[in-house]
């Protein structure tokens, strides 16, 4: 197989799958960490969904590992609503979205197979007195066509109807 430079996906499949990549996002790193916790395995239509929820604060991510000192929400335990960061994802879903369409791939069947956050670069920003580094986030999302339940239960009565012809 050959080596892909950028993706941390090794199981990447080149007629069913398709991927994005987002170089150094302004957003937070922690905050995309939780996010890809919160819609991996996920059909893109349905993260989506959620995404726009928490944009429009309905909705909270639920913080699993940069939980310290955050308020609790209902039903989910700490959570909290990363309006910013949740655009990009919304606008990064887009984007393997209609790399998939572009493959010819069904966009109604698609899951998010791996998706995943890593800290960029961080450049400087330059005050008055002094200067800061800025957040910055590497983001990748690989999506997957999955059959969806009718075309399995016609290939498997299939499957059966040729066994009785068979026979």
């Amino acid at each position: 197989m050959s080596k892909m430079k950028g993706y941390t996906s090794k199981n990447y499949n080149r007629e069913h799958m398709a991927r994005a990549i987002g170089m150094a996002l302004p957003i937070s790193f922690k905050q995309s960490v939780e996010i890809c916790r919160f819609i991996k395995n996920k059909n893109i239509s349905n993260a989506k969904e959620m995404l726009q929820d928490v944009v429009s604060g309905k909705r909270a991510v639920p913080f699993k590992k940069f939980d310290f000192d955050l308020g609790h929400k209902k039903k989910i335990g700490p959570g909290r609503y990363p309006q910013k960061a949740s655009k990009e994802f919304i606008r990064l879903i887009g984007n393997v979205e209609a790399n998939a369409q572009f493959k010819g791939l069904n966009t109604s069947n698609l899951i998010i197979a791996h998706i995943s956050a890593h800290k960029a670069g961080k450049t400087w920003h330059f005050g008055r007195k002094s200067r800061r580094r800025m957040k910055r986030t590497n983001v990748e999302i690989v999506v997957e066509e999955k059959a969806s339940k009718t075309e399995v239960k016609e290939g498997t009565k299939t499957k059966a109807a040729e066994k009785t012809k068979k026979q």
